[in-house]
C-alpha cells in the first residue's frame, strides 16, 4: 500500500512541475498576440523581427554560419544540421538559445564539430532574428507557397462552344431552362460553379443533385431488392431499405444479380473525355444561365 502511495505521489508531482514548466513558458512569451495558440513552437508564435536587424543577420549569417548551414538554412557542403528543423532554433526567442551553442561551439558524434565563435551578444541576436524571419515564412505541408494569394480565371471559355457542348452531351439529363435554370446565380464564385458540374452535382437531373447511389439485388429465386447502396465491393453489398432497414447479401461472382443506378455515371463516362477546353467552355455557358 505504501509503495502504491509513493507512486502516486511522484506522478502528482511530475504532473504539477510540468504544469508550472508551462505556465512559466508562457509567461515568458509575453510579447506574443493576444490569443495566439500557445501550442507549438516559440519560434513559430513570436512577433515578427525589425527589419534592419534581421538584415544585419543574414549577412552575419552568410558570413559565419552559410558554409555549414547552407544558403536555405538546410544544411551546407560540411555538413551542418538543417536549422528549419532543430529544437533549439524552434524554441528560440531572442538568441538565448543560440547563445551557448555559438560561444561554445558543438561537437556530436557523427557529425562535424562546430568550432567555437567568439560573436557579441547583438550580433548573435542579430542572426537569431534572420533565422526566425525564414523560420516565419515556412508553410505547414501542402500549405501555398509565400505571397500573395493566386487569383485564378477560369472564365476563358468560349460561350457558344460550351452551349454546343452542353446540348450534345448534357441535355439527355439537364436542361437549360429546368433542373439547371439560374445555376450562374447560384454560384458566386466561378470556380466553385466549374469545380461542382465536372463533379456532377451542379444541377438536380439525373447527372446531378443529392440523389444517392441505389442499386437493385435479384436473387436466384427472383426475389428483388432495391435501396439505398451502403457498401458495395466484390464480396458483399449492403442496402438501406425503403422501410428503414438495411440488409446484405454474399456475392459470388453474378450471384446475385446487383445492378447498381448512380446518377453520376453520365459524368463518371465523361471525365475522361474531358479536354480542358470543354471544361472552360461549359462554364462559360453555365455563368449565363442567369
Amino acid at each position: 500500500m505504501r509503495s502504491k502511495i509513493t507512486w502516486s505521489a511522484c506522478g502528482l508531482l511530475a504532473f504539477v512541475c510540468t504544469a508550472l514548466q508551462l505556465e512559466a513558458q508562457r509567461g515568458a512569451r509575453g510579447g506574443a498576440v493576444q490569443g495566439a495558440p500557445t501550442v507549438g513552437f516559440p519560434a513559430q508564435q513570436r512577433p515578427p523581427g525589425d527589419a534592419a536587424m534581421i538584415a544585419r543577420g543574414k549577412t552575419l549569417y552568410e558570413i559565419h554560419c552559410r558554409l555549414c548551414h547552407g544558403a536555405d538554412l538546410r544544411g551546407g557542403e560540411q555538413g551542418g544540421s538543417n536549422l528549419l528543423r532543430s529544437a533549439i532554433t524552434l524554441n528560440d526567442q531572442s538568441g538565448e538559445l543560440l547563445q551557448p551553442v555559438i560561444r561554445e561551439g558543438r561537437k556530436n558524434p557523427g557529425l562535424p564539430s562546430m568550432p567555437a565563435n567568439d560573436l557579441s551578444t547583438e550580433d548573435i541576436r542579430a542572426i537569431a532574428e534572420y533565422i526566425h524571419s525564414v523560420l516565419a515564412m515556412g508553410q505547414r505541408q501542402g500549405g501555398p507557397p509565400p505571397g500573395p494569394p493566386v487569383e485564378l480565371n477560369v472564365l476563358v471559355g468560349d460561350v457558344s462552344a460550351g452551349r454546343l457542348y452542353f446540348e450534345a452531351k448534357c441535355m439527355s439529363c439537364h436542361s437549360a431552362t429546368g433542373d439547371l435554370r439560374g445555376i450562374g446565380s447560384r454560384f458566386a464564385n466561378p470556380i466553385q460553379l466549374q469545380n461542382t458540374w465536372v463533379a456532377g452535382g451542379a444541377g438536380g437531373g439525373r447527372g446531378g443533385g443529392a440523389t444517392p447511389v441505389t442499386a437493385t439485388v435479384t436473387l436466384r429465386s427472383g426475389q428483388k431488392f432495391e435501396g439505398r447502396v451502403i457498401r458495395s465491393d466484390e464480396f458483399i453489398i449492403a442496402l438501406a431499405l425503403e422501410d428503414g432497414t438495411s440488409r446484405s447479401f454474399r456475392r459470388d461472382g453474378d450471384v446475385p444479380k446487383v445492378e447498381i443506378h448512380n446518377p453520376r455515371e453520365g459524368h463518371l463516362k465523361l471525365l475522361p473525355a474531358y479536354t480542358d477546353k470543354d471544361i472552360h467552355d461549359v462554364t462559360a455557358y453555365l455563368v449565363t444561365l442567369k
